[in-house]
């Protein structure tokens, strides 16, 4: 899996990104509300730069994962790791913010959505609001 400076837009932006494909789908409301908050802007990259995010953890989770099951490569350390290019407090709101609301763009939180925002949460020492979004 490739890396990204700290702090760094990118790391930022495959952090959200590991959010929108935890459930094994990302959703059309999902891409449409972060496009509606301008979570591409604010994480400092441009219009595409979240497509291209998804895109490229898709790509190292295949790499990663020979067998096709791109899931068993986000195992704790891995996504510990991801985790940990975001050390910034400032960064690390916006993006557990951003995630929270895509979340629940569709109305349905999935466990594997449930499970990361707890994780995040955890993490970096913050409140993960996901009571109250679609179950």
């Amino acid at each position: 899996m490739r890396s990204y400076p700290r702090n760094s837009p990118e790391a930022a932006a495959r952090v959200l990104a590991l959010l929108l494909v935890a459930d094994g789908n990302v959703c059309p409301s999902e891409l449409r509300l972060l496009e509606s908050l301008d979570a591409a802007g604010a994480l400092g990259l441009d219009r595409d730069g979240l497509p291209r995010a998804v895109q490229g953890l898709c790509e190292d989770l295949m790499v990663a994962a020979p067998s096709g099951d791109l899931f068993s490569t986000l195992d704790s350390d891995t996504r510990t790791a991801l985790f940990g290019e975001v050390a910034a407090p400032a960064l690390q709101r916006k993006i557990l913010a951003l995630a929270t609301a895509a979340a629940g763009a569709d109305r349905h939180l999935a466990e594997n959505e449930t499970r990361l925002l707890e994780e995040l949460g955890e993490h970096w020492r913050m409140e993960s609001s996901v009571q109250g979004l679609g179950h």
